[in-house]
């Protein structure tokens, strides 16, 4: 009894060191990285920016519009200067994987999924780089006419000062209070991208800082495959601070078009059908879903004017999917471009088979038409309705299989009243 006794009591004892050794150990592992993060955050005060880092009010950058994420950064890079991003991110390089810092670009904060924040790590404030004037090349017949913008300047920004020369960027998206760091770096689609492709198609060259921390210029021509892992490279490849975007002459006009369907195959059919067409019937090409809405028209009239007022008074959208075509044409202000554009118009609209008692337009300026998203957003602001969770999603559905999907998703999915949108629209593979 004595021996097992004794055999117990040196088996505990063992338990005991063992376990005092690996509390030692992890112990002295926890204090190694407190002693390695007090250092980082000391090392980071320490160096010489411009701007400055951002380490006690952070909880700006701890959410976005998804508003389904919190992810609390250790601090806030406000750059004044390219060179304070580079300067960031070169140190948090040399530090090494130890340090466990990683770094997320912030725009406008419209991610969905917490892109632009990053857990205990470095978020760099975009919109805080040192305004330039935009510069606009090529005004008055010369080359191909482009703008340098910062990657923290906003489009509604670049929208305004272009048209003062009578040029606009080819490709927006359908909400213009976003950075061009931010929508460059994922794709920027919206109704024109049919015929000019996304934003990023349209972009002649990227400044960028690379992951060492290094500034690079890159271009088809110049870093080709830095440009292209960056242009819609979710910022995993680079974070772009400055861009020189493509521009075009800028129409003063937009003839703005609404329009149902019952059926949606007719309705993905028209779509593909303009979008197909070599003419350029029109410079816009959207359209939505709407479930089970009561009183559709009539909410319309308050931007809109129906083709038919005592049709579309009859018409009754309760207890329906049905799908909104949403085109626009632009043209200039003056009476002849005026009657040529209707005339085209009507034509277009002609080959079309959506329900004639449901066309409804609206006439508006370039600025307005593109910033007609930002009006809605002050509506919702207003009714407290704005800052609430976004679980959005955004899919490619390839043409072969776009009946299958609207069939199982918007016949036996959606079958309420949906509060959100839900946006179907067409673009070439080709751009």
């Amino acid at each position: 009894m004595k021996y097992l006794h004794a055999c117990f009591l040196r088996k505990r004892n063992m338990i005991i060191v063992r376990s005092f050794t690996i509390l030692l150990l992890l112990s002295c592992i926890a204090f190694k990285l407190a002693c390695c993060f007090s250092s980082g955050i000391s090392s980071l005060k320490a160096l010489p920016l411009v701007g400055h880092l951002e380490f006690e009010h952070v909880h700006p950058a701890s959410k976005d519009f998804g508003n389904r994420y919190q992810l609390l950064a250790l601090a806030v890079l406000h750059p004044k200067s390219v060179s304070d991003i580079a300067s960031v991110i070169r140190h948090i390089w040399m530090m090494g994987p130890h340090s466990q810092l990683t770094v997320a670009a912030r725009g406008r904060g419209h991610s969905l999924q917490g892109q632009a924040q990053t857990r205990h790590g470095i978020v760099i404030h975009m919109e805080s780089l040192q305004p330039q004037k935009l510069q606009v090349h090529g005004v008055g017949g010369g080359p191909t006419p482009f703008v340098d913008v910062s990657g923290g300047e906003l489009w509604i920004n670049i929208l305004h000062e272009t048209l003062k020369y009578g040029l606009a960027p080819k490709s927006w998206t359908d909400y213009l209070h976003l950075t061009v760091g931010g929508t460059l770096s994922n794709a920027g689609i919206s109704g024109q991208a049919f015929r000019h492709g996304p934003q990023i198609s349209n972009v002649h060259q990227l400044e960028v800082v690379a992951g060492k921390g290094e500034i690079l210029n890159c271009s088809e021509r110049q870093n080709s495959d830095l440009f292209h892992g960056v242009l819609g490279g979710l910022g995993q490849f680079g974070i772009i601070t400055r861009a020189r975007i493509a521009l075009e002459p800028a129409p003063t006009m937009v003839k703005w078009m609404r329009m149902l369907y019952l059926d949606f195959a007719a309705f993905a059919r028209d779509q593909e059908r303009l979008i197909s067409s070599d003419d350029d019937k029109f410079d816009y090409i959207e359209g939505f879903v709407i479930i089970n809405r009561t009183g559709l028209l009539d909410s319309w009239r308050l931007s809109f004017t129906p083709e038919d007022p005592v049709e579309a008074s009859q018409f009754k959208s309760d207890g329906r999917n049905l799908y909104c075509l949403e085109v626009a044409k632009y043209f200039k202000l003056d009476e002849d471009g005026k009657d040529v554009m209707n005339q085209e118009v009507k034509e277009s609209l002609s080959e079309l088979s959506y329900i004639s008692s449901t066309l409804f337009s609206s006439e508006v300026t370039y600025q307005e038409f593109l910033d007609r998203v930002h009006v809605s957003e002050m509506k919702l602001r207003s009714k407290g309705q704005w800052e609430v969770p976004h679980p959005w999603l955004n899919l490619l559905v390839p043409r072969s299989r776009v009946n299958e999907f609207a069939k199982g998703v918007f016949g036996n999915i959606l079958t309420d009243t949906s509060n959100g949108p839900v946006i179907v629209y067409p673009v070439n593979k080709s751009k």
